[in-house]
């Protein structure tokens, strides 16, 4: 976890998250796995026209963010959504946000708000 001056926390999974979704490519990759498909390197590098070793790149961050998951078979990797690993980053994240910028607050110096 990491703490801010005020005392507020992040948890590793809410900053995974934000690092996994920082990038534009990462968005689009993850717009692929709609529906629960499973997709390997290669299909995410065809679809996208990225070079494989980006993809990969891409896609082990996405799964350190607990954005996707992966399962191996044999020497392929399959990669796919992870709606929990996403739904607590989120709720951490929410979490966060409402210590930080609890609702009916105003704007307020230093704050998030201000």
């Amino acid at each position: 976890m990491q703490t801010a001056g005020s005392g507020i926390q992040l948890t590793d999974a809410a900053r995974g998250f934000l690092k996994a979704l920082a990038s534009d490519t990462r968005q689009q990759i993850l717009f692929l796995f709609e529906g629960g498909v499973e997709l390997t390197v290669s299909q995410v590098a065809e679809r996208l026209s990225l070079a494989q070793s980006a993809t990969s790149t891409h896609l082990a961050t996405l799964r350190e963010g607990g954005v996707l998951t992966s399962r191996r078979e044999w020497k392929t990797v399959y990669y796919r959504a992870n709606p929990d690993g996403a739904r607590q980053a989120l709720a951490d994240l929410q979490a966060a946000l409402a210590a930080c910028c609890p609702p009916g607050d105003g704007p307020s110096v230093g704050g998030c708000g201000g």
